[in-house]
């Protein structure tokens, strides 16, 4: 399907209600492949397990994992001499370098391989939604149905490893801030059906709070409330609209919340749990009972508290994945101008979004690593495009500026990296059959640093996470009586290259 390349957030909104709207609608999804006459190529997984670590906003390659030549601030510099604000450090593999602030990071980079050319989708007029959009589920919106997420179809393919367990847990972003509704468009299972949805947890400290009966509610008078629940159901809009899959789908949705609150593994979800001294391994400043919900502003303050909501996702990550949950997504969450988002003060925003990841992403692996689990498990870290001091979108596309730069930089607001830019970018990938202290592609060291070598496009990435978990890139969801497929249009070809 032929996308509006001038589609803005009030339109997107529309068609992926619209596209709400008709997933309600939608039959039993059947499976079905690209070529059904071919033989089926058999694919041995290497991963049972899927963690996405997910940068929202734009993470600049140039400051991150892909360093370039380091100009220091000063008051008159040119913008055009900034290719990188960060000096670059060592890593454990020789031939592959970070940039300052991520040297816990830079220590395990033996255990996992470096893309350094993934390109993010033409769409036109760039909007974070719509690019977050097309990375979750391999498509550029809008779409005629309801795209199911990356984690709903590992879940619907798959199952649960543990039945009590959901199979697709997000956690870190919340729906009520910035621009939640257009997140909401792709944080769901579409036409696959309710129960392959995420878990939604917001606040990993407050995890524990997700799966006990509210306040003092007995186990009796829960279990009535659910049941009245599914009664007002049917007079809902999915009870008039909705297929009959739909709704069977919803409903076992609900027992299978039900089932977690009396399992055992719900213990999983409560960090209390865990013993101050791992907790502080990923949240070095942390303290029983702080809050960990404070916003970073506009201006780049940044309130030590907000730090440590990452880190204690991570760490909750790693008792889900111990549990068997399936895909499980952590977010340093989207707020538009915040976290990853540097339309200005890049560089400080920078340096406290390294102090976010730094330490709980480092201790994830080695974490994982010590349980015998990180060969069974794949982490992926990956944001929606990367982002250049002048340059917006690619060198030959370029689209309309969204951010003013001056002749010369005068103010530290305007030192780092601030516009979109969509022609290369890193994603960092541990565990999960994955060749360790590997790197593939290369970007230009001078301005425009784009992809010169193996560059990595959408469907080829969740290609590659698809072979890693079993899954043929060629699979599709019959919906519609038109096939669905869980790369674009089936074509999708994972990179050998990354396995080891």
């Amino acid at each position: 399907m032929k996308t509006n390349p001038a589609l803005n957030r009030r339109e997107f909104l529309r068609t992926a209600t619209a596209a709400t709207l008709s997933a309600l609608a939608a039959g039993y999804p059947k499976q079905t492949f690209a070529n059904e006459n071919e033989p089926r190529e058999k694919i041995t997984p290497t991963a049972d397990t899927l963690i996405v670590l997910w940068m929202a906003g734009g993470m600049a390659h140039t400051e991150m994992f892909d360093p370039k030549r380091y100009t220091p601030y000063e008051k008159g510099l040119e913008p055009n001499r900034v290719l990188s604000t960060f000096s670059s450090i060592d890593t454990a593999v020789d031939h592959i370098k970070f940039t300052e602030g991520l040297e816990r990071l830079a220590r395990v980079m033996d255990r996992g391989a470096l893309i350094r050319s993934y390109t993010a989708g033409d769409l036109g007029f760039i909007l974070h939604s719509r690019h977050q959009y097309q990375w979750h589920t391999g498509y550029a919106p809008p779409q005629t149905v309801a795209a199911p997420h990356l984690g709903s179809v590992v879940a619907r393919t798959h199952g649960p490893l543990n039945p009590a367990v959901p199979a697709f847990i997000n956690v870190g972003q919340r729906f009520d801030v910035g621009e939640g509704e257009e997140l909401k468009a792709f944080s769901t299972a579409g036409f696959l059906g309710s129960e392959y949805g995420p878990f939604n947890i917001p606040f990993p400290e407050q995890a524990a709070d997700t799966v006990r009966p509210p306040g003092e509610m007995t186990p009796g008078r829960f279990a009535d409330r659910n049941k009245f629940f599914k009664k007002l159901l049917e007079a809902s809009p999915i009870a008039e609209f909705g297929s009959d899959y739909q709704k069977e789908s919803l409903l076992r949705s609900l027992d299978n919340a039900h089932r977690l609150l009396s399992s055992p593994a719900a213990k999983a979800f409560d960090l209390a749990l865990e013993p101050l001294e791992r907790i502080r391994q990923y949240v070095p400043d942390y303290e029983p009972g702080k809050r960990y919900d404070a916003d970073k502003n506009r201006s780049g303050s940044y309130e030590a508290s907000t730090i440590g909501r990452f880190g204690l996702g991570c760490l909750l990550a790693r008792r889900l994945a111990e549990v068997g949950a399936r895909y499980i997504e952590v977010t340093t969450e989207y707020i538009p101008f915040l976290n990853w988002d540097t339309h200005e003060h890049g560089h400080t925003k920078l340096v406290n979004m390294k102090k976010t990841i730094d330490a709980p992403i480092a201790q994830l692996v080695l974490d994982l690593e010590e349980r015998g689990l990180l060969n069974r498990t794949l982490i992926v870290l990956a944001s929606e495009f990367s982002r250049d001091m002048l340059v917006e979108g690619k060198p030959e596309k370029k689209v309309k500026d969204q951010v003013e730069v001056p002749e010369v930089i005068n103010d530290m607001k305007h030192y780092g990296m601030h516009r979109h830019f969509t022609d290369a970018g890193c994603v960092l990938l541990f565990g999960g059959g994955i060749k360790k202290g590997y790197r593939h592609g290369v970007t230009a060291d001078e301005r425009p640093c784009k992809t010169i070598k193996d560059r990595v496009v959408i469907e080829d990435l969740h290609a590659t996470l698809f072979q890693a978990l079993g899954i043929s890139p060629k699979l599709a969801y019959e919906i519609e009586k038109r096939p669905f497929y869980v790369t674009r249009d089936g074509l999708g070809k994972p990179i050998p290259e990354l396995f080891g």
